[in-house]
């Protein structure tokens, strides 16, 4: 270990408590994506404390600070995240909501990182710039919330990465770097673990449009939506035979209730769902079919279907030389034997940090120090040491080893990274051509159909 690397390791050490307590407020203080106002507050109010200008987003959650060198050099943006799930039955849920995804202990790492930079010759020997970020709207969740809040121009996109990217605020950032929570089980062999990347995603909104009629008395004068749904749904399932895994496509799909008693033919059922994949290509292709099946089932049943499609968020792909980079700094931090890095593994989970890999070399590793099933009700926090305290060590020897000797190895990742787009402005035009917002089966007079479920 290098001596720099030890003055980090005391740097962060010397704000342990503070680490600890903050994991613990913002544990009990979740709130979802684009509401976490709670979360946003205690964490601008930490970060002004130590004397960082923010720039906040405004008129939704979130903020972030540039950390200058006073020598001009790339900027690596360092995130953490500040949405938790809605998921009620977590014994220790609060209004129905719970951290179950680990998203609050990047906060606390975050806070820690923000204290170590302030210390005396935190900067000495860097060049560039560190921009830490603070996000809201990881999760994918509560899809018709954030249509009506892109309605009503709050928001564009529904990811808080992808919102942040369209708002100017990843505008001169080169390189990106997030730590997340992982399982720290009885025996765990590992603190850091990474793989090369994970799913793309694409939200989607079905409404089946039925129409209303006494269910036991007169059933024959209704059409039942939730059939139609239930139907359609169904050959989305007979479908899954087509799908090649190299495309690792998931289509997973939630029923979101009637609005009527059980004596009346339901008029309407709400779907939603993501389609997964490995990359948009897949995601489009197989979204095409998935589309003209819900549209038979509604033509099938005399009913109508509403199809509304959105960017979700594209695959992550993690920068091979990067990846190498942060595991020899993990290896510094914690011994080889306690770092697990697979340059081949591949998730079919999804992420918006997979929106930054699209256009610049970017990271997401895991720390160690949660137990229990993520996005379960077990889900909880075992080791903050692990979780957050090593999480925030790990990231500054990560800026230290990318922006040291004039950024030398930053310049040659950043030069030798080939982007999937070559702008924001052109990843986010290229995204544009997911939404879709069709009226797929449309009825004349005389109860003929027309047919449209493409963009």
């Amino acid at each position: 270990m290098t001596e720099r690397q030890q003055l980090i390791i005391n740097n962060v050490d010397a704000h342990k408590q503070m680490i600890a307590d903050a994991e613990r407020w913002l544990w009990a203080h979740p709130q979802t994506g684009y509401t976490e106002w709670e979360a946003n507050a205690y964490m601008a109010e930490k970060f002004q404390e130590m004397g960082y200008e923010l720039t906040m987003a405004g008129n939704i959650p979130g903020f972030y600070t540039d950390v200058e060198t006073g020598k001009p050099g790339p900027k690596l943006c360092i995130m953490s995240e500040l949405d938790a799930l809605d998921i009620s039955a977590h014994p220790e849920s609060v209004n129905g909501m719970t951290h179950c995804c680990g998203h609050h202990a990047q906060g606390a790492a975050m806070l820690g990182i923000a204290a170590a930079l302030k210390a005396p010759g935190a900067l000495d020997g860097l060049c560039g710039s560190i921009r830490l970020m603070v996000v809201p709207a990881e999760e994918m969740i509560q899809l018709a919330f954030r249509e009506n809040l892109r309605k009503e121009g709050v928001i564009s996109y529904m990811g808080g990465k992808v919102e942040f990217m369209h708002r100017g605020y990843f505008e001169g950032v080169d390189l990106a770097l997030m730590v997340h929570g992982g399982a720290a089980g009885e025996g765990e062999p590992y603190d850091f673990g990474c793989g090369l990347g994970n799913n793309g995603c694409m939200a989607k909104t079905i409404r089946f449009k039925g129409k209303s009629a006494h269910a036991g008395g007169a059933p024959h004068l209704g059409i039942n939506a939730q059939y139609a749904a239930m139907l359609g749904l169904q050959a989305c399932n007979d479908l899954r035979e087509t799908l090649q895994e190299k495309d690792t496509v998931r289509f997973h799909p939630i029923m979101m209730g009637v609005n009527c008693a059980v004596n009346i033919i339901p008029d309407e059922m709400k779907i939603e769902s993501y389609v997964r994949g490995r990359t948009l290509e897949a995601m489009k292709r197989e979204n095409k079919k998935f589309n003209r099946a819900l549209t038979g089932a509604a033509l099938a049943m005399g009913a109508g279907v509403e199809l509304c499609d959105r960017p979700g968020y594209s695959p992550e792909v993690h920068d091979k030389n990067f990846m190498e980079l942060v595991e020899q700094c993990c290896c510094d931090l914690v011994g080889k034997e306690r770092v697990a890095f697979d340059y081949q593994a591949w998730s079919t989970g999804s992420s918006d940090f997979g929106d930054l890999t699209c256009v610049m070399p970017g990271v997401q590793f895991f720390a160690s120090g949660l137990t229990g099933v993520c996005h379960g009700i077990d889900f909880q926090v075992a080791d903050v040491n692990r979780l957050c305290v090593n999480a925030a060590k790990a990231q500054l020897f990560v800026a230290e080893a990318l922006l040291a000797d004039d950024a030398a190895k930053a310049k040659d990742i950043i030069a030798n990274y080939k982007p999937q787009f070559g702008s924001i402005k052109e990843y986010l035009t290229a995204i544009e051509e997911l939404v879709l917002d069709k009226d797929a089966v449309i009825y004349d007079e005389n109860g003929n159909a027309t047919v449209d479920f493409q963009n």
